[in-house]
């Protein structure tokens, strides 16, 4: 092979990753942002019930595009896909991420979150002990800002900084995840990256989802039941906002590094379903004639309901040149419109 060939060759090789949960909300679109940006994927999901095949139509015809249906705890399957696809990034998504499934049922978070991580940890550290150009290899693992905790109305914005400090048994599990990643990078020095994000919305997500859900329900002239008062603060950032922000972070990101994602997005559970009712109600008007907003209702709280999250993303925005560029109503919009053409 001369020069020009080996240079080629390391160029490919670079291009080729391992994104696990890719059939789920987030992962499928950063599946489709990087093959976008010309990355060969691989795709290792295990279909679990919040994961659809269907996330990935745009990608299933793609040249560069290959699925592989397993768990990332399942090591020989892991480390046959690094070799055989000569994989130089993984980026981790594969998680359980409702957190009212949390409550009722810790074991699987416990599971997947923080076994599968370090399996998965293990096997990427075994096959990139054996990389010549160890330098080129990332492992980006992606969070969640709910690991900080919450804050008081009017407290400074979450930043890498933070301390952590989880509310519920998802929260936890992905603090565990994180923690096991630090150590990863801290003892066996492996390149990892952790990505913080606040509340993702878009096409795709689970119909569990505040959005979504409330979607359906309205659709259905069922009740919106909004938890509390309705009081509790999100930072909502558009999916797709996120995967730009995470592909950046693999990209451009430092080894040991940590980097948050928000979308300067603060409003409260209350005014987001009032915005849904609203743009409902112009989109696909009621039969009687009343507005959406009329099925609002309050239930009792979830336990250990966090009160507000919001994302400082400076570190991204002067390390990696992130921003969020989409605006809030009209992305809301278009993704109430891909809920009500999903539904019929």
């Amino acid at each position: 092979m001369n020069k020009i060939q080996h240079i080629v060759c390391h160029i490919m090789i670079n291009k080729n990753i391992l994104v696990t949960g890719g059939a789920g909300f987030i992962g499928s679109h950063f599946v489709d942002s990087a093959l976008d940006k010309g990355f060969n994927v691989v795709v290792l999901d295990a279909l679990t019930y919040a994961a659809n095949l269907n996330n990935l139509k745009h990608a299933q015809n793609h040249k560069n595009f290959h699925f592989i249906q397993g768990d990332i705890s399942d090591q020989k399957l892991v480390s046959d896909l690094l070799v055989k696809h000569k994989i130089m990034k993984i980026f981790n998504f594969a998680a359980e991420t409702h957190v009212d499934n949390s409550i009722y049922n810790p074991e699987v978070f416990i599971t997947t979150n923080i076994v599968g991580t370090s399996k998965l940890l293990s096997s990427s550290l075994n096959y990139w002990q054996t990389l010549e150009n160890k330098n080129d290899f990332r492992f980006i693992h992606v969070s969640t800002d709910e690991v900080f905790g919450d804050l008081k109305e009017g407290e400074p914005a979450f930043h890498e900084s933070t301390s952590y400090s989880p509310n519920s048994p998802y929260s936890a599990s992905k603090a565990a995840s994180d923690h096991l990643v630090r150590a990863w990078g801290k003892t066996y020095k492996l390149p990892v990256i952790t990505t913080y994000c606040s509340n993702n919305y878009g096409s795709r997500q689970h119909s569990e989802k505040l959005i979504p859900y409330m979607i359906k329900c309205a659709l259905a002239d069922k009740p919106l039941p909004i938890y509390g008062s309705g009081r509790n603060i999100r930072d909502w950032l558009y999916v797709k906002d996120h995967c730009r922000g995470v592909l950046l972070a693999g990209l451009k990101g430092k080894p040991g590094e940590t980097y948050c994602f928000g979308g300067n997005n603060q409003i409260t559970n209350l005014e987001i379903v009032n915005h849904i009712c609203k743009i409902l109600d112009n989109l696909k008007p009621r039969s009687d004639g009343d507005s959406y907003s009329k099925l609002i209702s309050f239930v009792k709280d979830r336990p250990g309901h966090d009160l507000r999250y919001h994302v400082n993303f400076t570190k991204a925005s002067e390390e990696l040149g992130y921003k969020p560029e989409q605006n809030f109503e009209k992305l809301l919009k278009k993704t109430i419109n891909y809920y009500i053409n999903d539904l019929q």
